[in-house]
């Protein structure tokens, strides 16, 4: 493989696509931790259980916003066609396991994607493919925008991994399943915040108190993840590690003779009708 063929990617991101991926990740920051930014007289503190939903009409747009700013910067037929293939993979995969311990291959489909086809196409793989397994799972909720988001920035993360070119094999393999064990925790943590408003204070002395110091939300925070979702996100990044190592070089290969073939930044062209 040469680093011509190496660096092929799917979608070149643009000054306006990054603008845009900036903007989102911004909003999505605040979106996610807005109970440890927001002083306890704000409007936000005072109507915890409504901001989330808020969060959530806002990210929505915004994905929408990204999504199709990446688009109009070079996702042609062949690349909407892969899109769709991974996007149908990953959706398909994630209902195989859930409820069970974590186990959810999806994520390592995507960290491998990621990887092979690039950032910008990974963001867009991402949100995509969690929209379309809510649907498939009936899993629509406010936590939707937020699950599309936190996948997105999820599977953008593998591409913008190092050694896209001179890393390959043993090496790459484990850099993969690092990357695949730690985002899976950080994923968890996301939707933990995601959620974590929506329990009422005199429900549990771990929910969100909008009176309460940060501190003081910080521990009761750290308490809510290690009672309720450590041993879920430990499932899954133990899975992803597994699946990696096990199916990663047979799926890394072919994702990679696909990229080859496509020949993304080719433009398609049609022969005029013979006379």
């Amino acid at each position: 493989m040469t680093a011509s063929q190496a660096r092929v990617r799917a979608i070149r991101l643009g000054p306006r696509s990054l603008a845009a991926l900036v903007l989102v990740s911004a909003v999505g920051v605040v979106a996610f931790c807005w109970p440890f930014l927001a002083p306890p007289s704000s409007q936000l503190s005072a109507h915890a259980e409504d901001a989330p939903w808020l969060f959530a009409g806002l990210l929505v747009l915004l994905v929408a916003v990204v999504a199709a700013t990446i688009s109009e910067s070079g996702l042609g037929p062949k690349a909407v066609a892969m899109l769709g293939v991974l996007a149908a993979t990953g959706a398909a995969l994630r209902p195989i396991g859930a409820g069970t311990a974590g186990i959810e291959p999806m994520f390592f489909l995507l960290v491998l994607s990621g990887r092979v086809l690039g950032p910008g196409f990974g963001f867009v793989l991402g949100s995509v493919t969690m929209f379309a397994s809510a649907l498939l799972t009936g899993g629509v909720g406010p936590w939707m925008p937020f699950q599309m988001l936190a996948m997105g920035w999820f599977t953008m993360g593998a591409g913008l991994l190092p050694g896209q070119v001179r890393l390959r094999g043993r090496g790459e393999l484990l850099l993969l399943a690092a990357y695949g064990f730690l985002a899976a925790f950080a994923y968890g943590t996301l939707m933990n915040l995601a959620g974590w408003p929506f329990m009422g204070a005199l429900t549990s002395n771990i929910a969100f108190d909008p009176q309460a110091t940060v501190p003081a939300n910080l521990a009761r925070f750290a308490a809510y993840c290690l009672a309720t979702s450590m041993g879920w996100d430990l499932g899954r990044a133990i899975c992803t590690v597994v699946l990696t190592l096990v199916l990663g070089p047979a799926l890394l290969r072919a994702l990679r003779r696909a990229t080859r073939r496509a020949a993304f930044e080719t433009a398609v062209t049609f022969d005029a009708p013979a006379a």
